[in-house]
């Protein structure tokens, strides 16, 4: 059987800017990958390194000044979810925000699931808001106030991003 696959090509700083087109051999992996119908994933290891030891509007700034939107790392694990099939919701309270992966075309009952299986045998209905909803209504309270908080059913099929809060009775 055919598993899915992407390549992760390690490549120095200086060929993060320009996705590595001049080097001779990511250009023959690129083609290798795409007569496989594959994606090719361009990190160079020692940026991510450096990545990994600083903060969050450092990082941003050094990959800015690499002429990259983010790191290699991020595009891999995005690229790596796309060829398996999956997708990231979240789950957000008081306390915790946490983020659930499902498989693309999971229905809400099913992401319930993933949580516990009494929350999906018990499912009435999940709380939905989309990802940038929340994040432009500045929150579920302001998401719910505008009107943006959507209850949803068994047959909703869980959208990438959705925050969801599951009602269920056991």
């Amino acid at each position: 059987t055919a598993k899915p696959m992407c390549y992760a090509a390690n490549v120095c700083e200086e060929d993060l800017a320009d996705g590595a087109a001049n080097n001779v051999h990511v250009q023959a992996l690129r083609q290798k990958a795409l007569d496989e119908g594959c994606e090719v994933i361009i990190i160079s290891a020692q940026v991510e390194a450096e990545l990994s030891e600083l903060d969050e509007d450092e990082a941003k700034e050094y990959l800015e000044s690499l002429g990259c939107d983010e790191g290699g790392l991020s595009s891999l694990i995005r690229a790596t979810y796309k060829q398996l099939g999956l997708q990231t919701y979240f789950t957000v309270g008081e306390k915790e925000t946490r983020a659930w992966t499902i498989r693309q075309g999971f229905t809400a009952p099913q992401a319930a699931g993933v949580i516990h299986t009494d929350f999906e045998r018990g499912f009435i209905r999940a709380e939905t808001v989309a990802y940038d909803d929340f994040l432009s209504c500045g929150g579920e309270k302001q998401a719910r106030d505008a009107g943006k908080l959507r209850a949803e059913g068994k047959e909703y099929v869980v959208a990438e991003g959705d925050i969801l809060n599951f009602r269920f009775n056991v």
